[in-house]
């Protein structure tokens, strides 16, 4: 069965992007060659990628028209592609598909393959996926700087859920990479 991942880079303070939409400033304060080894590990492993809309609207962007990310670009528009979208019919990004269930789609695909899922980004749909039950690991980079405001990377949930850490270590430009086993949600009683 895949683990499902969720990774995304996050300020101390907690915020996975500015106040603006796709301000990702934060990004260059913990980028260097940790993070861009661990892409390429990605690029090795991965069985398939998942976005919301939001978020492939905006990587689809991007990686279709860089010059300047070689072998990453190269396996981010080769790798399977699965967007969770209740708006989009149809992709245009190559190797992807669109769903609007997106809980059964990865329940399906979970047990179809042995390969990691991961979710890039999506804070909402990761949240989807976390109140679903569906999300084994957290890979959280934390980058060195408080944004002091922005969109917190978790949203309000109506019961804790426990955590395992898994591993901890710091990246070459100061940041800390945090990788966490999701627990089932704590209830009372």
């Amino acid at each position: 069965m895949a683990k499902l991942i969720v990774w995304n880079i996050v300020s101390v303070d907690g915020y996975f992007q500015g106040v603006e939409p796709w301000d990702l400033r934060l990004h260059e304060y913990i980028w260097g060659q940790d993070l861009q080894d661990l892409s390429m590990q990605f690029g090795r492993e991965l069985g398939l990628l998942v976005f919301g809309r939001v978020t492939y609207e905006g990587m689809a962007e991007h990686w279709t028209t860089t010059t300047d990310e070689g072998e990453i670009a190269e396996y981010m528009n080769a790798a399977p592609k699965l967007v969770a979208s209740e708006t989009l019919t149809t992709a245009h990004w190559n190797n992807t598909q669109v769903t609007d269930d997106i809980v059964g789609e990865l329940t399906r695909r979970k047990a179809a393959d042995d390969r990691p899922i991961y979710v890039f980004g999506s804070a909402r749909l990761a949240d989807t996926l976390l109140q679903a039950d569906l999300v084994d690991e957290l890979l959280i980079g934390v980058a060195p700087v408080l944004l002091g405001e922005g969109e917190p990377l978790f949203k309000p949930a109506p019961v804790p859920r426990p955590l395992t850490l898994l591993e901890t270590r710091p990246t070459d430009t100061g940041g800390v990479l945090m990788r966490y086993a999701v627990q089932p949600p704590q209830t009372n009683g």
